[in-house]
């Protein structure tokens, strides 16, 4: 009986509950986004929590602020290590040629990858990594030593960008002790504008994916040190990458200057379309008007 008598409580409450989740309130677009440069980005506190004793050094020159590129090409980036997996700085592979040339490639394009997301996140427009590919191969532009050779003036008529971005991979290996396990992912970054050739962003840093487990037991070093294995899973290393380059992509400073051009070819371009709806006297009209504008430029 007491279960009963309750039942209509219970079910008031819900009723109300889901009377107050359904209650949509209107809310308009365009408004003040908080904590757009601090977000996602590792305080003191997280590296002291998560173990991680990397860090991270991003450099932006006045240029950059005041001259900003929208167009940027991400080239491809350079393995600075072995190119065998290593733990502890010993390999515990040993490929040959060709497998090094092929691992080199897959680890560096991992971070490449990565880092051609979080910066497509931001104002800039990223050209394609495929076409950058494509017409570096084309030209026969096929090592970094031949990269390094080619101006970067050149390589912004090439891939009809604003700036390039350089990187190499120096660190991507593992650490292992007993009740101690980790990846380091470590990158070196450079943006270049390909109108003068100055340096606009320099960075460099690493990043720990650790796990530290201690033990009061001989029982426990077994255990620990059977779990601190887990660490060595492909995905944590992914993670680790992806950390990477998040960090140095928040580093950059944000750029009200590139936004605001950027919103302003966007009208203009929303205006001629407009226009060609339009009756034929009014489209020559407007046409007149967008040529006695000044070109944006940046």
């Amino acid at each position: 009986m007491r279960i009963r008598s309750c039942l209509p409580v219970v079910l008031s409450i819900f009723l109300s509950a889901c009377a107050a989740n359904n209650n949509y309130e209107s809310r308009p677009f365009f408004q003040h986004e908080h904590d757009v440069e601090t977000h996602g980005r590792k305080t003191m506190f997280d590296r002291i929590v998560e173990t991680d004793p990397g860090g991270f050094k991003v450099k932006s020159s006045p240029e950059f602020k005041q001259n900003p590129p929208a167009r940027i090409a991400i080239l491809p980036f350079a393995d600075r290590g072995s190119a065998n997996f290593v733990v502890d700085k010993i390999p515990l592979t040993h490929r040959n040629r060709t497998e090094r040339a092929e691992w080199a490639w897959t680890d560096s394009q991992r971070l490449r990858r990565s880092l051609h997301g979080y910066l497509s996140e931001r104002e800039f427009i990223l050209i394609p990594m495929g076409a950058v590919d494509a017409v570096l191969k084309n030209r026969g532009i096929d090592t970094p030593e031949k990269l390094s050779k080619v101006p970067p003036q050149e390589l912004g008529r090439m891939l009809g960008a604003d700036a390039v971005v350089y990187g190499s991979v120096v660190h991507y290996e593992a650490y292992y002790l007993l009740l101690v396990a980790a990846w380091q992912v470590g990158v070196q970054v450079r943006m270049v504008s390909t109108h003068d050739g100055q340096d606009l962003i320099e960075a460099d840093g690493s990043r720990y994916a650790a796990t530290i487990m201690p033990a009061f037991s001989m029982m426990d070093i077994a255990i620990n040190s059977a779990e601190n294995l887990l660490q060595m899973r492909d995905i944590v290393l992914a993670r680790a990458e992806e950390e990477t380059c998040r960090e140095i992509v928040h580093r950059i400073p944000p750029s009200p200057v590139l936004e605001a051009r950027l919103e302003q070819n966007a009208l203009r371009r929303a205006e001629e379309m407009s226009a060609l709806d339009s009756p034929p006297g009014l489209q020559s009209a407007v046409h007149m008007v967008h040529l006695s504008e000044p070109p944006i430029t940046q």
